[in-house]
């Protein structure tokens, strides 16, 4: 299977549940030059009022700069793991049946398709967990 699989830093940032908090928290970002690949945000169900924004990649010291000065952090709890190929019917559930058989747990999935490629960012507990299913998915 030709697969690009690489560990990847995910940053955090907490956010006002208002409008305009994301649009702003982006457009910080924007401006020191990132070209984000990924970003998901969602409203905190245990704390009314506020939510959380993580993305990647931020990959230049001004990008980490304007994102740490705007509350963003690597995420020290969730390791990532970013998967890239060729789409095809039942990719996925190969990819994620060979990281349970590898005795893998996730902490989360988020994949999509565009045009004939797909993308997955796989969330687990440890850099361990990132290495070993990093190893399991090139060997596929």
């Amino acid at each position: 299977m030709d697969l690009e699989v690489e560990r990847v830093d995910v940053w955090a940032a907490s956010l006002k549940d208002e409008n305009g908090s994301l649009a702003s928290l982006l457009q910080g970002l924007h401006r020191a030059g990132t070209d984000l690949q990924f970003v998901i945000a969602r409203r905190s169900g245990e704390a009314p009022g506020k939510g959380v924004v993580f993305v990647t990649p931020l990959q230049s010291e001004p990008e980490r700069l304007a994102a740490t000065r705007l509350g963003f952090s690597v995420t020290q709890s969730l390791q990532s793991i970013r998967i890239r190929g060729r789409d095809r019917a039942g990719i996925l559930s190969e990819l994620m049946q060979a990281l349970a058989e590898g005795g893998i747990n996730l902490r989360g999935l988020s994949a999509s398709v565009v045009g004939s490629q797909f993308i997955a960012y796989v969330g687990v507990d440890s850099p361990d967990a990132v290495a070993k299913a990093i190893d399991i998915l090139g060997r596929l």
